[in-house]
């Protein structure tokens, strides 16, 4: 993946999450791998979190302590964000 210098890549890389979600790449109770994600989008782990923490509170995925994130049984509603993307 190529980053936009304009936007943060946290921001991208939660909006391509939030892709392979929507187009079923990441179905309902997926494990994000935050070690693999932060390999994979070349990026460190911290960054990686920025990006989890934004999906966690847009309703995308949930986390649970010491098991790791999960995509959401219930995903948010697609219009409340077509502008995100």
């Amino acid at each position: 993946m190529e980053f936009d210098p304009r936007r943060p890549k946290w921001q991208q890389i939660a909006d391509e999450i939030t892709r392979r979600i929507t187009g079923g790449q990441y179905p309902a109770g997926f494990q994000l791998s935050e070690v693999r994600l932060s390999e994979e989008f070349g990026v460190n782990r911290d960054t990686l979190r920025k990006a989890t923490r934004a999906l966690r509170e847009s309703g995308w995925i949930t986390t649970t302590p010491s098991m790791g994130s999960f995509v959401a049984d219930s995903l948010p509603a697609e219009d409340e964000h077509q502008g995100d993307a």
